[in-house]
């Protein structure tokens, strides 16, 4: 079964003309504040004029700052008579976990190892890395491969400067994965933690309670050192931060998929009969055929 997004909110969002209806919301963690907030409703809110959002029942608008968010009720007000205020019909971009994915490309696991050596959320360094010992750490695409179809049509290929040629879409390159903890990878790969380039590199978990206790920490520089070509791209980060805000916030969010599967499970009839079937049979085939594609690949050329 899916899990809800929704359950266990303790923060909700409403149009101001409609109190009854909530727009969104977010668990809650103590490292959540005012500015994130802020931040994450200019990605969901569409307004026809400026806005201006206030604790239920205080009239005292918010301000980006460092305060932490409160649980309750925020209404969105426009700043002007006849002003909209609407949501965005923008949804988030299904994907599957990375770790099912067969023959990852073995040059992208391998730079991303080389530049990082630890997990770049929670700081745990890699201390047997001159032994090639990785067990525990996972190179994590930020934008996923089942995706490369839309890498493709939007132009994604722009931000990548390291590409081998012309054929190389860049999905693979170093400058899309960061290394992670195994656990942390399938939270980032859910959306349930992210990172916000725009607000210096601060890690955001979704979780409540952030389990992980990752929240509030910073992006380890190792993986985003300026003018070094091998660092991680802003814009995929930011790309992946819309992402997560889309997942989360806006209406009773995404669908969060189990990935915990006991041997035997027919796992094809548990895609079909959940939500959004057919784009999560699509995200997995394509990344098991990419997979395929890629192992076939590095046999052909041979040992790297």
């Amino acid at each position: 079964m899916p899990l809800d997004r929704s359950r266990g909110r303790e923060v909700h969002f409403y149009n101001v003309f409609s109190p009854a209806q909530a727009l969104g919301g977010l668990r809650l963690n103590d490292t959540m504040t005012e500015k994130a907030f802020l931040s994450m409703l200019q990605i969901l809110i569409i307004a026809s004029h400026p806005y201006s959002v206030s604790f239920r029942g205080t009239g005292v608008a918010l301000t980006p700052t460092d305060n932490l968010l409160r649980p309750g009720d925020y209404d969105i007000i426009p700043n002007s008579p006849g002003g909209t205020i609407f949501i965005t019909d923008e949804h988030s971009i299904l994907r599957v976990p990375s770790s099912t994915v067969t023959g990852r490309d073995e040059r992208f696991r391998q730079r991303v190892r080389e530049r990082d050596k630890k997990c770049v959320i929670t700081g745990s360094v890699n201390s047997e890395a001159d032994l090639d010992e990785w067990s525990g750490f996972e190179a994590a695409h930020i934008f996923p491969i089942a995706g490369e179809t839309l890498w493709i049509s939007n132009g994604f290929s722009r931000w990548i400067t390291n590409r081998t040629d012309e054929h190389d879409t860049g999905i693979n390159s170093c400058q899309n994965g960061l290394l992670m903890l195994s656990n942390i990878h399938k939270k980032f790969d859910s959306y349930y933690i992210s990172v916000n380039p725009d607000d210096d590199y601060r890690i955001i978990s979704f979780s409540r309670g952030d389990p992980f206790h990752v929240a509030g920490r910073v992006l380890d520089p190792v993986c985003r050192a300026p003018n070094n070509e091998k660092s991680a791209r802003d814009e995929l980060l930011r790309w992946h931060f819309r992402q997560a805000v889309l997942a989360n916030l806006r209406g009773a969010g995404e669908p969060s998929f189990e990935t915990d599967f006991p041997p035997g499970t027919d796992m094809v009839g548990e895609i079909l009969s959940g939500p959004q079937a057919a784009k999560r049979m699509e995200a997995e085939l394509f990344s098991r055929l990419n997979g395929v594609s890629l192992a076939q690949g590095s046999l052909s050329q041979g040992p790297l």
